[in-house]
């Protein structure tokens, strides 16, 4: 395993178990120096055709990560976070779509299946969520519509890319669809117990399946 990968993961075991005792005003100042592990990784990996999309991805991420900071500021902190994030999930979408396929064969019964199961989360998500949306109705749309494709991508790369690394990645997208949930329901809906340790668990290992994921489906034989 990639020193930088190890590293994201103890930095981030740490993170996490300031959050569990409940030490949140420390983890406020570790969390800009997670993901930065995750592009180290990215950047110092051998160079393949998509590697600047995960690159990008991670960055925009990133900058998404340090943003919500600062949301309990005011809600253009949480706008341009989100903005920031969905411009990820396009990096994300564009990532999946150049990855190498062993086969172009696609269960066209589950595939369809799977697109089934996203647009009844989406459609799910945004009527238990619109009430409550007020003037974040549009954007928190375009960014569920946007986290919902790139599951997709996910779900249709699972079907050709290589094993156990399609798995692997679609378990990543999968956790980070649900970071996302917990994240809105939480901010729109009702406060979750324990929710910043949800919501970043989850995230965590959402940014750290897709990441290695993908450098292991593109590793040099």
């Amino acid at each position: 395993m990639n020193n930088f990968l190890k590293s994201y993961l103890i930095i981030s075991a740490f993170y996490l178990i300031l959050l569990l005792l409940g030490h949140e005003d420390w983890a406020w100042y570790l969390k800009p120096f997670l993901l930065p592990f995750l592009i180290l990784a990215t950047y110092k990996s051998a160079d393949f055709s998509a590697k600047k999309w995960l690159l990008y991805g991670l960055v925009f991420s990133w900058i998404g990560d340090i943003i919500l900071m600062f949301a309990d500021n005011g809600e253009l902190y949480f706008i341009f976070g989100l903005v920031s994030f969905l411009i990820a999930h396009i990096l994300f979408i564009v990532l999946f779509s150049k990855q190498k396929s062993e086969t172009n064969k696609t269960n066209k019964l589950f595939f369809g299946l799977g697109i089934a199961f996203v647009l009844l989360y989406l459609v799910s998500m945004l009527s238990f969520l619109y009430p409550t949306l007020g003037d974040l109705k549009i954007p928190v749309t375009i960014y569920a519509i946007t986290i919902s494709m790139m599951l997709i991508m996910a779900i249709k790369g699972s079907f050709s890319w290589k094993m156990p690394m399609n798995m692997i990645i679609l378990n990543g997208a999968c956790a980070f669809v649900t970071s996302d949930s917990l994240l809105a329901i939480n901010k729109f809906y009702v406060p979750l117990p324990n929710a910043t340790f949800l919501i970043m668990i989850t995230y965590i290992v959402a940014q750290y399946l897709i990441t290695s994921g993908v450098l292991k489906l593109n590793e040099k034989k």
